[in-house]
């Protein structure tokens, strides 16, 4: 496969032991991502508040990777990241140490074996959407057609997006 790339979101809301701070566990989880291609952008790290059960606000970022890597095999080593900070299968939305989710890649859709991508929740999801904005604002949703940021603008406004029609 040739290199493609990869909108991946990065989360933490826990400190850990050897990297700090949540803030700290998202830059060091930055490093742990360029061993798997090349980290052509990183947003700034935002403060967001906790969503659900998860009890304390999230560090959250968005980086571009480049990678050769095929978005299952992508998957298997974001798993494997997570897992070498810590994290533990556990309650959805709860508190994690690190959370690293592929958001979009440069592809289109897959619904293969491993992830779906389009990640199916990123459209709802100002803390994912607001980083990503940052690193690609003109990236486009293969699904709806609309831009990272034509999404932002209607997250904020409440105006609800169906995966099937960009117009709405």
């Amino acid at each position: 496969m040739g290199k493609t790339s990869y909108a991946i979101a990065i989360g933490s809301n826990r400190r850990h032991g050897r990297h700090g701070s949540p803030a700290a566990v998202v830059a060091a989880a930055v490093q742990a991502l360029a061993a798997l291609g090349t980290v052509d952008s990183l947003s700034p790290i935002r403060s967001t508040p906790a969503l659900g059960p998860a009890g304390r606000g999230f560090a959250n970022a968005a980086a571009i990777l480049t990678s050769r890597l095929a978005p299952d095999a992508l998957l298997a080593a974001l798993k494997r990241i997570e897992a070498e900070f810590g994290r533990r299968p556990g309650q959805r939305w709860g508190p994690r140490v690190i959370d690293l989710d592929i958001i979009l890649w440069s592809g289109g859709p897959w619904g293969g074996p491993g992830p779906t991508v389009p990640h199916p929740e990123f459209r709802k999801r100002g803390f994912v959407l607001d980083p990503l904005a940052d690193v690609a604002p003109g990236w486009r949703d293969p699904l709806t057609g609309l831009t990272v940021r034509q999404l932002r603008h209607r997250l904020r406004r409440g105006v609800p997006v169906d995966r099937a029609d960009p117009r709405s």
